[in-house]
């Protein structure tokens, strides 16, 4: 006797890789909370974009942004400065989209993201690493400035529509997905546009909502892709009127607190991300402090994948 064939539930074809970008998970960090008394603290995953960090939702809004104005065709290339993350971002959607990307970035940007590059096919030009993220950007404008015509500038330290891209898609998740309830709000700062676009929409649709910029403690630090406004060149979508408190981060507390992710909540995160969790902390056992609730979202803005060379990976805390 002949065995059933079972009946297959249909499955709807896939859409489109740029369809994924967004709709991220919001994580209970649990033991991370553990001893805090009525605190909560959530993450907004965002290494599960397909590009692999938060960077992706503000490289696909200057895209569409850059085709709809006519400023992005075929004829031209795409040219931007980029610590890594933006970068990888632009070179998988362009990849997909049949354009062609040149990116300055820091001579001691990650093995791992400079592999990722190739992998795209970005072309690279690299800066002075003793300029950090300032170096790649002066470099991208000289490049510009020599030849206008030949590229799409997005310029995503002064682009609305790197911020705009949070304003529209990750508050309003970070909204539905707490049901209105958060209170806190706290990432570091880079480009600023995680911060800025997440700040204008729930500071305007969630009454009471606290936003906690962070930044390195210094000019000279460990942390890839973020910036010590006082020292650095200040992105022209920084708004300092958003935050309603700043925290100053040390490289090696945002490096124990990417090794106690692994090791305790099973995230591996990029190192940005640990100095978000750690500032998240700091805030939570504040709140603490002071006898008050609190449910506070932050941002794990993308994996380890791109850092696993990183020596830190071998200390003990």
């Amino acid at each position: 006797m002949p065995l059933a064939v079972p009946k297959l539930r249909h499955v709807p074809l896939s859409s489109s890789l740029l369809d994924q970008v967004g709709n991220t998970p919001l994580l209970r960090l649990a033991k991370l909370d553990k001893d805090l008394d009525a605190v909560e603290i959530y993450a907004k995953a965002e290494f599960f974009n397909p590009g692999g960090s938060v960077k992706d939702r503000a490289a696909l809004n200057m895209i569409l942004d850059g085709e709809r104005t006519g400023r992005f065709t075929k004829e031209r290339k795409l040219l931007d400065a980029t610590s890594g993350n933006t970068g990888i971002a632009y070179a998988m959607i362009c990849a997909l989209k049949g354009y062609k990307v040149k990116l300055c970035l820091p001579a001691n940007a990650s093995h791992e993201r400079k592999q990722i590059l190739k992998g795209f096919g970005a072309e690279m030009v690299f800066s002075d690493p003793g300029e950090g993220s300032d170096g790649a950007i002066r470099l991208c404008r000289e490049l510009y400035e020599a030849d206008p015509d030949a590229y799409f500038y997005p310029d995503q330290y002064n682009n609305p529509a790197n911020w705009k891209a949070h304003f529209d898609t990750t508050a309003v998740e970070i909204i539905e997905q707490t049901a209105g309830a958060v209170t806190h709000f706290v990432t570091c700062m880079g480009t600023s546009g995680t911060f800025t676009g997440n700040s204008r929409r729930l500071k305007r649709d969630v009454p009471g909502v606290t936003c906690i910029s962070a930044q390195p403690s210094s000019g000279f630090h460990g942390l890839e892709g973020l910036k010590h406004m006082p020292t650095n060149i200040v992105p022209g979508i920084y708004d300092p009127t958003l935050a309603d408190d700043n925290l100053w981060i040390e490289t090696e507390d945002a490096y124990s607190m990417t090794r106690w992710m692994g090791r305790n909540e099973g995230l591996l995160v990029g190192m940005s991300s640990g100095a978000n969790v750690h500032a998240a902390h700091e805030v939570g056992k504040r709140l603490v402090k002071e006898g008050r609730k609190g449910l506070i979202v932050t941002i794990l803005a993308d994996g380890a994948t791109k850092y696993l060379s990183e020596p830190f990976w071998d200390e003990h805390d």
